[in-house]
């Protein structure tokens, strides 16, 4: 299953695009035999200045035709790694053949892609930063992949 990270802004060189690498590749690297991956970040901008509607139409256009959409939003489902690594598993074993994680800009995703969600995930009560939130979806998604891997690198 091909996973997607769709992304406002453009991330530029920096710790966070080196950490963001760092777990793209270790997940590539980890997934493959676990027929997850690879990984491909879509990034995009709004330089029109439209705002959150913007946006989602820019991010919808990324979107991959027949992709499941999963929304990282506050409001979304709060869970443990373990859980977010067997809902992966789940989505892989039932045909999926992608899944695009969609992260909003500083003003969050606007509603009407957000309404066309498959899913939502959220890492909490609190509001990140979108290229911080980026790097720890990278994380989790490498985590995710050493979890069903039944590797070391979660320890639980």
């Amino acid at each position: 299953m091909r996973v997607h990270l769709l992304a406002v802004g453009r991330m530029r060189s920096g710790p966070e695009r080196a950490l963001v690498d760092d777990y793209v590749t270790r997940f590539d690297r980890t997934g493959r035999a676990l027929g997850l991956g690879p990984l491909v970040e879509h990034e995009v901008e709004d330089k029109k200045g439209g705002g959150m509607e913007a946006e989602g139409e820019l991010l919808a256009r990324a979107l991959p035709s027949g992709a499941l959409l999963v929304t990282m939003d506050e409001r979304g489902r709060v869970m443990s790694s373990p859980d977010f690594a067997a809902m992966l598993a789940r989505w892989r074993d039932g045909g999926r053949q992608d899944v695009a994680f969609v992260i909003g800009g500083a003003d969050g995703i606007a509603p009407g892609l957000r309404a066309r969600a498959e899913a939502s995930v959220s890492f909490g009560a609190m509001v990140w930063p979108h290229m911080l939130v980026r790097v720890m979806l990278a994380e989790q998604l490498y985590r995710a992949a050493t979890i069903l891997a039944g590797g070391p690198y979660h320890r639980a």
